[in-house]
């Protein structure tokens, strides 16, 4: 009798036990069944080369919405400790902290057409040896799906090692929040680039009127998600006052499928006096009302981009030296004069993008290597991607499609 009484007791105390195990399982799910969902989908593309000073490159789907309808709602954040407050707190629910930070960066960008007349949007991404993330977002309650790139250094995962077991995984579900360029299923594209602001020490941009608030990466989320348009870009920009991050300055530049683009800068009267952060006032510069800014811009479709401010009269002479990327600039302008904007294909819109890749280039910043170059197809909503100037390893370059 005794033998059956403790038998008795131990099924059931199994069967608690399994019950309990249910229900933690059950609200384990109910909380992150979507980080799971994502987590699950993260996948190795290609491996590090050390000798390259290549990192590894990884693709994440991410399933749900990632709580980014909440943070507009909320108003967005005016710093980066409050985009990293609202990332822990919904992304991993307050328990793993995780870090974000932009260092300087210096890059290239500019806008073509193919012979078939599809839209380009090609750029450069120049840094340091780094391990990189391809994010894949699904269209959701009135957002688009979009396919961009983020540099997971500046979630603070090392970039001298592969992502390492699940603490790097949980922490690399803040990549919604932090791309460096992308395309949306619309068939908008927008990419961010260093303009350092402020003479001899670098002033970050920081608006301060009633405006909700947006960071550097924040705002090319927002136009990633919401844009049907370049026009619909710059009204999403006009509407909130920007923060840059990590006290840098930036400007961006968006490209639709029509073929329109525009420059978009936040700058005070010049470069010599533009010192204080939060009275710089947004510029916009389209592509087919360019003709302000230079010669060559107002005889041109296309634009480029780089390191510099596009303003007119915003360097004084004295200062001609802080116009960052020049080189690139005038050298790109030069490969699509050739061409009068028009290229073959995303093939030769690379190649392009090779000539001013840095591992080659007589680099005139201490950036010195170009971590990715990416082709957008606006038209066909197609992405051409390529990971430290690989360009000529076939099993390096990727094509991913949103349609």
């Amino acid at each position: 009798m005794k033998q059956i009484r403790i038998k008795k007791i131990l099924k059931i105390t199994g069967i608690v036990v399994l019950i309990m195990v249910i229900l933690i399982a059950g609200c384990i799910y109910g909380l992150w069944h979507n980080e799971i969902s994502t987590l699950s989908s993260i996948e190795m593309l290609r491996d590090r080369n050390d000798e390259h000073s290549d990192g590894a490159i990884y693709r994440m789907n991410v399933k749900g919405d990632f709580y980014l309808d909440d943070f507009v709602e909320q108003g967005g954040v005016s710093n980066d400790g409050e985009l990293i407050q609202f990332v822990t707190d919904h992304l991993t629910k307050g328990i793993i902290p995780i870090h974000m930070s932009a260092p300087e960066i210096g890059c290239s960008s500019f806008s073509a057409k193919t012979k078939d007349g599809d839209m380009l949007f090609a750029r450069n991404y120049d840094f340091s040896k780094t391990n990189t993330m391809l994010v894949f977002t699904e269209k959701n309650k009135g957002r688009h799906a979009s396919i961009s790139t983020v540099d997971l250094q500046f979630l603070g995962i090392d970039v001298d090692q592969n992502m390492n077991g699940l603490m790097d995984k949980v922490i690399s579900l803040a990549s919604t929040y932090a791309p460096l360029d992308g395309i949306n299923d619309a068939g908008v594209s927008c990419g961010i680039y260093m303009t350092y602001q402020g003479g001899d020490k670098t002033i970050a941009t920081d608006q301060n009127t009633d405006k909700p608030d947006f960071t550097s990466t924040t705002l090319l989320r927002l136009i990633l998600d919401y844009a049907d348009s370049v026009e619909e870009a710059v009204e999403i920009a006009s509407s909130y006052d920007l923060h840059d991050s990590a006290s840098t300055s930036y400007h961006y530049m968006v490209a639709d499928s029509t073929g329109k683009s525009a420059i978009l800068e936040w700058t005070g009267k010049n470069d010599a006096s533009d010192n204080d952060g939060s009275q710089r006032t947004l510029k916009v510069i389209y592509n087919d009302q360019d003709e302000y800014i230079g010669k060559k811009e107002a005889n041109s479709d296309y634009q480029v981009v780089t390191n510099f401010v596009l303003q007119p009269g915003y360097y004084e002479a004295s200062n001609i030296k802080e116009k960052k990327g020049t080189d690139r600039y005038d050298r790109i302008y030069e490969e699509l004069e050739k061409r009068n904007g028009i290229v073959a294909d995303e093939n030769e819109a690379m190649n392009i993008l090779s000539i001013v890749g840095r591992r080659s280039w007589n680099n005139d910043d201490k950036n010195s290597l170009t971590v990715h170059s990416v082709v957008y197809n606006l038209t066909d909503k197609t992405v051409t991607w390529v990971g430290n100037e690989n360009y000529s390893d076939p099993d390096a370059v990727y094509t991913f499609s949103l349609e």
